[in-house]
């Protein structure tokens, strides 16, 4: 996550508020499905001057996410157990400056 946060800085520097003025969208990919999952504005109170889209990698599981339950025991009155899941370290950033006639900075890290 602390390298996520330094590419979202560096990204930032160049803009008149820094990460601020950022309208950041947060989508999840798994294999060749990518899902939104969120819309954040950095700072509510200000007009964002650019887009960033952030699209973090599932990890592919293998087969233990397809046996893990036959390794679980619960009863019954006890709550559903909490399902985690697992990033890959990789992740792509796409910067759009709202206002601008520039092109697409692509980040794949």
């Amino acid at each position: 996550m602390a390298h996520i946060g330094q590419e979202l800085l560096h990204l930032a520097a160049s803009e008149p508020c820094g990460l601020r003025g950022a309208l950041i969208d947060l989508y999840v990919e798994q294999g060749n499905v990518c899902q939104s999952v969120e819309q954040i504005a950095v700072d509510p109170f200000l007009v964002p001057t650019f887009q960033l889209t952030l699209v973090l990698r599932l990890e592919s599981g293998g087969l233990w996410p397809r046996i893990q339950d036959l390794f679980t025991t619960r009863s019954p009155s006890a709550p559903a157990p909490r399902h985690a899941l697992k990033f890959s370290t990789g992740f792509r950033v796409i910067k759009k400056k709202l206002y601008s006639s520039e092109e697409l900075l692509i980040e794949e890290c």
